[in-house]
């Protein structure tokens, strides 16, 4: 897996992964890393709101 500048490494997402609420009834989840790469680069790149990716 190629790890882009801004996303979380494997070894980072092990630990965050069992901190994350489990999937229950509802609506489904969207990819848990992705928001959370999401997260991870808005921190990191520190660009207003306008410009994250969609």
């Amino acid at each position: 897996m190629v790890i882009r500048r801004h996303e979380l490494s494997d070894a980072e997402w092990e630990l965050n992964q069992p901190l994350l609420p489990r999937p229950v009834l509802g609506r489904p989840r969207l990819d848990d890393r992705m928001v959370l790469n999401g997260i991870v680069w808005k921190f990191r790149t520190g660009a207003p709101s306008q410009t994250a990716r969609s």
